[in-house]
């Protein structure tokens, strides 16, 4: 996938390659990502468009191309639905988000509750983690609830909305995020945790737990520009005398 994000690559040619059937390839693609070939094929074309537009002068359009769309407008349309901001915004911005807004449109919300406690990969105290409940296991949009953490290592989500949502974490940490070198990969997370599906019905409340781990290639790209957590981790170089705190982003 990463050698020929260009090409119209089909599930076929990708199960050929591995010398499975088609629905063999892809269940156990599936299994092993969480998501579907197509759908991480998908989700690694937008994160080189990411990474294209805040390391080179290419237009738009010729990004597009180079990534395997064939209509610019498409590709823009789904660049703005997945990283919450149009491909000039992105570019303009350098990457960065100036906040993360949580998405109630639609969301049928409820007496349940999530809790969830978060196990740092490393002990570090300039470390910040969001942690954000989306529709499926790519972080990408708005999602529907969300928090920035810092120093705690547990989020409750009351009044969580019913449906079946994922509980996605991506920490980043201030030592390892020096100014002028934070936007080489286009927001690639430190570190990432995943929980769910979570099932939320009415009068329930669900417990979980996020073990974050370095992100490996099998894990699907995070899309959502999240780069405004990293702004908070650099603040906090010059901001020490500041109180330990968490940072609601969404109610």
């Amino acid at each position: 996938m990463h050698e020929r994000l260009g090409e119209q690559l089909r599930v076929d040619d990708m199960a050929r390659a591995a010398m499975f059937s088609k629905f063999h390839f892809t269940r156990m693609f599936q299994r092993v990502t969480g998501v579907s070939p197509g759908r991480f094929l998908s989700a690694l074309r937008l994160q080189r468009a990411k990474e294209l537009l805040v390391s080179t002068p290419m237009k738009v359009a010729d990004i597009s191309v180079s990534v395997g769309y064939n209509s610019v407008g498409t590709f823009s349309s789904r660049f703005s639905r997945s990283v919450g901001m149009s491909p000039t915004s992105f570019r303009q911005r350098a990457g960065y988000a100036s906040e993360i807004l949580a998405d109630s449109d639609g969301v049928r919300l409820s007496d349940a509750s999530i809790s969830c406690g978060v196990q740092p990969a490393s002990r570090d105290e300039n470390t910040l983690t969001f942690v954000g409940l989306f529709p499926g296991r790519v972080p990408e949009g708005r999602p529907v609830r969300c928090a920035v953490l810092r120093d705690s290592r547990h989020i409750t989500f009351n009044h969580a909305p019913l449906g079946q949502w994922y509980l996605l974490a991506q920490a980043v940490s201030a030592d390892r995020c020096p100014p002028g070198l934070c936007r080489d990969h286009a927001d690639r997370p430190v570190s990432v945790a995943t929980a769910g599906p979570l099932v939320v019905r009415s009068g329930k409340s669900i417990s979980t737990e996020l073990e974050l781990r370095p992100g490996r290639a099998l894990d699907p790209p995070v899309l959502l520009a999240l780069l405004n957590v990293r702004t908070y981790a650099l603040s906090r170089l010059t901001e020490q005398s500041r109180p330990a705190e968490e940072y609601a982003v969404a109610a």
